[in-house]
């Protein structure tokens, strides 16, 4: 069974917003990481392959790296200086041509991102590339040509679903407890190989940054002099300026 696995980097979460990129340190997104370990685990039961698929600038391939010493066989970096302009439906244009050049059985990504979290890149990829999907995913049972999984749904309840392959899944955050990378991993992760695409896509709809600081409309009023008539100043402008009295 050949696994692609969606891979984000993102900014790491003790990071201030508003810092420029260059300041910044990066790690892999905690949710891709619990699609990740999914896929191992799926290869070490069944067999097969698990593929790395990123997108982004230079800096993305520390991010493979990090997936091939954890055990990823190969990485798939789609080279892209404008990710953090795309909006979801273009990242997963970008992913779609990547992974369907793999022709996997199975896709993993993970909940969400932890910068954006829209949760939505799986979901539109799968539209994308025409197969069955699913969401919130416990576990995962190969059968065949066809997968049975788990699906966390609210208040404690639970939904079985089988799918056909090729599908794509998206994992439920602490599905498994994530390993660390060993020695010899890190070392087999240098010569593992990181094929690079490069990928262009118009944005439909820009992401814009955060604007700080935030621009300031209000102003606040000190009433002066008698309490008094500090009070009726003030009951006046709550009754006739702001309109809440």
């Amino acid at each position: 069974m050949k696994i692609a696995v969606a891979l984000k980097q993102v900014p790491a979460r003790d990071s201030a917003p508003g810092v420029a990129e260059c300041d910044l340190q990066f790690e892999i997104n905690e949710p891709d990481a619990y699609a990740l370990e999914a896929a191992l685990q799926l290869r070490e039961a069944q067999g097969g392959e698990v593929v790395v698929v990123s997108a982004g600038p230079a800096r993305v391939s520390t991010a493979i790296r990090e997936a091939l010493a954890k055990g990823a066989d190969r990485g798939v970096h789609i080279v892209v200086d404008n990710l953090h302009q795309l909006d979801v439906f273009g990242v997963a244009q970008l992913l779609r041509e990547a992974v369907a050049s793999e022709s996997p059985d199975l896709v993993l990504t993970g909940l969400q991102s932890d910068d954006l979290g829209s949760g939505q890149t799986g979901v539109i990829l799968a539209e994308l590339l025409g197969v069955a999907h699913a969401t919130l995913i416990m576990a995962i049972e190969v059968k065949g040509a066809s997968i049975r999984v788990k699906r966390e749904l609210e208040d404690g309840w639970f939904q079985h679903v089988t799918l056909p392959l090729p599908a794509v899944l998206t994992i439920q955050s602490g599905l498994n407890k994530l390993r660390y990378a060993t020695l010899m991993g890190i070392k087999k992760a240098k010569t593992k190989e990181i094929r690079e695409l490069s990928g262009t896509v118009t944005p439909a709809s820009v992401v814009a940054g955060p604007g700080y600081p935030p621009s300031r409309s209000k102003q606040s009023q000190i009433f002066d002099g008698d309490p008094e008539k500090a009070a009726q100043a003030l009951a006046e402008k709550l009754k006739y300026e702001v309109r809440v009295i």
